[in-house]
């Protein structure tokens, strides 16, 4: 059913046709093209439900990456102040 390339075979030409009058089978569609294009449509949708859940994967792994980068800069701004603060006050004692 797929091409080369993935994509679905689409007969060309008189295949699927009854012999019938030529102009009016020239502007309709044969069951075996609305079911290639119904296939294409199934691969499309395949598709962009799983580029979807990459997507929600990695929004979710970003967000993630964010709080935790949040967090290790709050830590580090807590102990950048403690440092300052204890070397404030040694600084201010008197030596002995």
């Amino acid at each position: 059913m797929s091409g080369p390339n993935g994509e679905p075979h689409v007969p060309v030409g008189g295949a699927g046709r009854d012999g019938g009058d030529e102009e009016e089978e020239e502007d309709s569609f044969g069951e075996e093209e609305y079911a290639a294009i119904n296939s294409m449509l199934d691969q499309i949708n395949s598709c962009l439900d799983h580029l979807e859940e990459k997507n929600d994967y990695l929004h979710a792994c970003l967000k993630e990456l964010l709080e935790s980068n949040r967090q290790t800069r709050l830590e580090f701004q807590q102990q950048s102040e403690q440092q300052n603060m204890e070397s404030d006050v040694q600084g201010s004692q008197p030596p002995d």
